[in-house]
């Protein structure tokens, strides 16, 4: 997939989940100004979207760093902010209470 592909609602998030793969998560990141993704952000990635699809939740993203073994700010450290991990992990936006909850992300554009 491809940004001219799919449909991001008005925060940014993917429309359809199932539109995501790792090219996409490439050029959202780039998009955003982060990257080049490696390994080590696939790993917060794909630790992210296993547990939404197993949960149907956010996760605790102390706990994404827990499960992949890096240290206890990897989201942060890799990905900006929670909010754009979500974003770049291509799953559908949580809605702003949940964002709110999400530590150091920044206010929707």
């Amino acid at each position: 997939m491809s940004l001219s592909n799919v449909q991001f609602d008005a925060d940014g998030f993917l429309q359809r989940a199932e539109d995501w793969d790792p090219a996409l998560a490439a050029e959202i990141a780039s998009r955003d100004g982060i990257g080049p993704l490696e390994e080590t952000h696939f790993k917060v990635i794909e630790a992210m979207r296993a547990h939404f699809f197993a949960h149907g939740t956010l996760p605790v993203m102390r706990q994404i760093c827990s499960e992949t073994g890096l240290e206890h700010h990897c989201v942060s450290d890799l990905l900006d902010d929670p909010r754009r991990a979500w974003r770049i992990a291509g799953l559908p936006n949580p809605g702003e209470e949940a964002i709110a909850y999400m530590p150091g992300a920044e206010a929707p554009k």
